[in-house]
């Protein structure tokens, strides 16, 4: 069963800040995803652990969506922020120069600064759930590994 930290859940994102997100990055977020984030926006998760074939992985955060306003009265949470993180990363994220928005976006932070993300470039409809590897990745060349066909079962597969 899936369990967060509950005092580390944080104002839920409202429709209008995802419609906005959404529109900004031209990506369609999957509704599991949505129902996730409503529920446990920037949660810090007690079931936290995955593995692959070659590692295991230790999630530190999900990363939240914010209004600008909730964002700068939560400085020491702001790093988790979505588009913060996707300000940073940038082009590390995309493998072509001339997208116009993402396709690969971070969903939660892992151990030693990688990323959990949905990545869209196989499906616009149903990302796959990857690991994006930050000392790899250069601009325009992500390097990821996928884990997941879907959000609903990547939870299913965290463990403690």
């Amino acid at each position: 069963m899936f369990e967060v930290k509950q005092d580390s859940i944080l104002v839920p994102p409202s429709d209008e800040i995802i419609e906005k997100f959404e529109r900004f990055y031209r990506v369609a977020l999957p509704n599991d995803y949505v129902e996730f984030s409503k529920k446990y926006n920037g949660a810090v998760p007690i079931t936290n652990v995955f593995s692959t074939e070659k590692n295991e992985y230790l999630i530190e955060r999900f990363l939240c969506l914010l209004s600008n306003e909730e964002r700068d009265n939560l400085e020491n949470i702001s790093w988790s922020e979505i588009r913060v993180v996707l300000t940073d990363l940038d082009a590390r994220l995309i493998d072509d120069e001339d997208l116009l928005g993402m396709n690969i976006i971070p969903i939660a932070s892992l151990f030693a600064g990688d990323f959990i993300c949905l990545d869209f470039r196989e499906s616009e409809k149903i990302p796959n759930i990857c690991v994006w590897f930050h000392e790899e990745s250069d601009e325009f060349s992500p390097v990821v590994e996928k884990i997941s066909s879907n959000f609903t079962d990547f939870l299913n597969n965290l463990h403690k």
